[in-house]
């Protein structure tokens, strides 16, 4: 096994998904699922939806205990996720976080998939942070100071035998999706909201980001119009 990809389920892991069965043949790729106490399941059924379209092995771990008694919107019944934009929320944060910042997230998920990949083998670890999610603090465990930090850790950590890769990390959200128009990814199967509901609500930060993406591509959300023309 050469490659872990954590998988979410969304956009941006899923075309990290793509790239690493691209790289390395789908008989070398693994997929990581993480329970975290989040809102809804539908992101881990896509996770598992994705994860039978490519043909990859896929590992559930469940770490939402470790976030027991936090106040992110993200999480059970925390609080309502805010349906603006990422910069209408920035402007009420004084420089902190958005309310769907989960506490350390991506370094609690890094760090167990460290472990997971060791102990199979592989030798990089893909997740799918961009810039977009990193702008203005927003998500600051998203940006590339994050990870060069992880990346360093990791390799310290295991004794060179394993690094991360964040191929998105410097490009936006609308660069994902042209990346993964390019590879024929299935973006109807593909999950971003953070509501539970039947369909996307359209009105949270991560469906207008998602939304603003396929536009600046000149194409239409496949999860919302219910069709994909693009699938290889």
């Amino acid at each position: 096994m050469k490659a872990l990809v954590l998988s979410s389920g969304g956009i941006d892991s899923t075309t990290c998904l793509a790239l690493a069965v691209e790289r390395y043949g789908a008989t070398e790729v693994m997929a990581l699922a993480i329970s975290y106490g989040q809102r809804h399941t539908k992101e881990l059924t896509s996770a598992k939806q994705v994860a039978a379209h490519y043909g990859v092995s896929l590992r559930h771990l469940d770490l939402a205990e470790l976030f027991a008694g936090s106040d992110c919107a993200l999480l059970g019944q925390a609080g309502d996720i805010p349906k603006e934009s990422y910069a209408e929320q920035l402007a009420k944060t004084d420089g902190k976080p958005v309310s769907t910042y989960v506490p350390f997230r991506n370094g609690l998920f890094l760090s167990a998939a460290a472990s997971v990949a060791l102990s199979a083998g592989c030798e990089v670890i893909f997740y799918g942070a961009h810039s977009d999610d990193a702008a203005g603090n927003a998500y600051p465990d998203c940006s590339s100071a994050f990870h060069r930090a992880m990346d360093e850790a990791i390799r310290l950590g295991t004794g060179g035998m394993l690094h991360i890769e964040a191929p998105f990390v410097e490009k936006t959200k609308a660069d994902v999706v042209a990346e993964g128009l390019r590879l024929g990814v299935p973006y109807h199967l593909t999950w971003s909201c953070y509501e539970g509901g039947d369909k996307p609500c359209g009105c949270c930060g991560t469906c207008r980001d998602r939304a603003a993406a396929f536009a600046a591509n000149g194409v239409e959300d496949p999860a919302v119009t219910g069709g994909y023309d693009g699938e290889k």
